[in-house]
């Protein structure tokens, strides 16, 4: 009838078959994202779960650096990659028997430490800056001078008043210090509650090369890398969907019945 209208979508010469290999490929691409993403955020793990161990900390010797309870992850390592700075994992049964013990290396062997000049500590006569214990003074009373043997560590708490360290085993046979091949694990990142990774402990960069950090940041970044493109390949369908909807509705129009 003249005065009626009804609704038909105008023919678009050959755009079915594009639509339908643009469809396809974005399906394949989609795909592609979900398996490298589930690749980035496994592997991470994975890799995680062999070069780091988490630990709880169960004292306050390492505070402010590592509260009482705090949960840290620390990079499996040998005893001979450890340099002065670090704060390490070790078991030591003079120490505490069948339980790790978490300290920061102020010593190598070879060193010489002695305590205090200007309230800082001194290794081979250098005072050493220590950013890391809040500008405080080493507190260490009647400490006297140790040569580090070879082969071994002096290990203090970043709590340094009462801190069941190297200086509450001074009258061991090994003057409080302990073997390189008793570490297990150097310590990264403070991750319960969240602290991030450790500070970098420059003082004793003029004693010698710190060593350098582990791969925990490049390991974080591969696991939200891969949460990212899980995400947005999973999200691609519906999108494509919702987005060729509009598409078709845009391309309705209105004819005249004749």
């Amino acid at each position: 009838m003249g005065g009626e209208s009804t609704t038909r979508t105008a023919p678009r010469g050959g755009g079915t078959g594009r639509k339908s290999a643009g469809g396809r490929t974005g399906q394949r691409l989609s795909g592609l994202a979900v398996a490298l993403g589930l690749v980035l955020f496994l592997g991470g793990f994975a890799w995680a779960a062999v070069v780091y161990r988490p630990y709880t900390v169960p004292t306050s010797s390492m505070t402010p650096t590592i509260g009482v309870g705090d949960r840290v992850l620390a990079q499996r390592v040998d005893g001979d990659e450890v340099r002065r700075g670090d704060v390490v994992v070790f078991h030591d049964k003079t120490w505490v028997a069948n339980a790790p013990v978490v300290k920061r290396v102020v010593a190598v062997g070879g060193d010489t430490v002695a305590c205090c000049t200007d309230g800082k500590l001194t290794v081979n006569g250098k005072q050493i800056d220590e950013p890391y214990l809040k500008g405080g003074p080493a507190e260490l009373t009647g400490f006297p001078t140790v040569k580090v043997p070879e082969g071994r560590l002096f290990l203090l708490g970043d709590e340094r008043h009462g801190s069941l360290d190297s200086t509450a085993h001074l009258t061991d046979a090994a003057r409080g210090t302990v073997s390189r091949a008793d570490v297990t694990a150097r310590v990264d990142s403070v991750i319960w509650p969240v602290k991030g990774m450790l500070e970098r402990p420059t003082g004793f960069q003029a004693l010698g090369a710190l060593s350098p950090p582990g791969p925990l940041r490049t390991i974080f970044f591969l696991i939200i890398a891969g949460v990212v493109l899980v995400f947005a390949g999973g999200a691609y369908g519906p999108l494509a969907k919702l987005l060729g909807g509009s598409r078709a509705r845009g391309r309705t129009e209105p004819v005249r019945a004749r």
